[in-house]
């Protein structure tokens, strides 16, 4: 999609447009590797998700234990408890189905989380971003760790040290890709 608007737009201005500007790109993958804030947040994020994960696997193994005792005493029971425990196991599975939308579906816990600890970072590099821009004058910055496909890049259209720069993180000397 990013691709397709990028065409679009050369399109719809001509290459004449295109001539006159400059370009450059930046990594953000390895913009936010560099901030510590964005480590910690991603070891917080990670913490919960094992967490929630292993809740999830708590219920998921009370379904299959209840699913082994209806199965090894099935024989014994009459059809109305026989019904009861489907009905209660149907109950715990559609429990573990909405515990785990809660957590992880769209709009969950986890992405809310996410969302809280990341969106800030990523703000941040945005701002920082930006001001490259203006100082470097360019009219596009790709970010060549997203969707979009780049072929080729020259190095010198990098502008990824100077948002660390920007950031205070690190010598753009100290770069390792």
């Amino acid at each position: 999609m990013k691709r397709f608007t990028l065409i679009a737009t050369f399109l719809f201005f001509g290459l004449n447009f295109a001539e006159g500007q400059k370009f450059g790109y930046i990594d953000t993958n390895f913009i936010l590797s560099k901030m510590p804030e964005y480590l910690k947040a991603q070891s917080e994020i990670e913490q919960l998700s094992v967490g929630w994960q292993k809740e999830v696997e708590d219920l998921q193994k009370g379904v299959e234990t209840l699913y082994s005792s209806l199965k090894a005493e099935e024989v014994l029971l009459t059809e109305e408890m026989k019904a009861e425990r489907v009905s209660t196991i149907h109950k715990k599975e559609a429990e573990l189905k909405e515990y785990q939308r809660k957590v992880f579906g769209f709009g969950g816990l986890f992405f809310l989380k996410k969302q809280e600890l990341i969106k800030p970072l990523q703000d941040k590099v945005w701002d920082a971003v930006e001001k490259i821009a203006k100082q470097n004058r360019l009219a596009i910055i790709f970010d060549k760790s997203s969707e979009l496909v780049m072929i080729y890049t020259d190095p010198r259209h990098d502008y990824t040290d100077f948002v660390l720069e920007e950031l205070g993180l690190g010598d753009p000397n100290d770069k390792i890709k």
